[in-house]
């Protein structure tokens, strides 16, 4: 009698339209995260996440004024969030103004150019990648791609570990105990 084969409930491929993002509902102007599906929800940290991720993948994305603010006036709130965000395998910040923008220093307000380059090198170098997108537009490209990436990696994890098991049980069914190994070497 040969082994029935079990079939993995994980579907072979995952594609983009799949993978439900969630925009924090203080989300003031909303990325578009095309193709990917979207709810709006609370989130703890953040303001973009993959559902069933909440607590693995945190986007914080910030426009140059947002930006300017959390140098600024707002620095010791950002910190905090800044620390919150760091505990998240998956957590960037998307910037929309870019390098140039950084160091132009062509605002009105009382953060310099120094002051804002040096706060986004400070958190980069604490951990904190940094995603500068230049406009509204692509921070919405880069955000809708890396939150499908973080889902796509959590994902082929996931059906790994059911194979694995699934392989274990299929030979448990046909009379084979599956080695184990200890770590200890002989």
């Amino acid at each position: 009698m040969t082994p029935r084969r079990r079939r993995f409930p994980i579907p072979a491929k995952l594609r983009p339209e799949q993978v439900t993002a969630i925009i924090d509902s203080r989300e003031q102007t909303p990325l578009d995260l095309t193709p990917l599906q979207v709810v709006t929800a609370t989130l703890p940290t953040g303001d973009y996440s993959v559902q069933g991720l909440e607590h693995v993948v945190a986007i914080e994305r910030k426009s140059l004024g947002d930006l300017l603010a959390c140098v600024g006036r707002e620095r010791a709130r950002f910190d905090r969030e800044v620390q919150r965000l760091l505990a998240y395998p998956v957590r960037v910040l998307i910037v929309e103004a870019s390098w140039r923008n950084i160091e132009a220093g062509d605002w009105r307000t009382q953060v310099t150019a120094q002051a804002a380059l040096g706060s986004l090198l400070g958190w980069m170098a604490a951990g904190l990648p940094v995603v500068m997108a230049g406009d509204h537009q692509r921070a919405g490209r880069y955000a809708s791609r890396l939150l499908f990436i973080a889902a796509r990696r959590r994902w082929r994890e996931v059906r790994a570990l059911v194979q694995a098991i699934a392989g274990d049980a299929h030979a448990l069914e046909a009379g084979h105990t599956p080695e184990r190994h200890t770590g200890n070497a002989a």
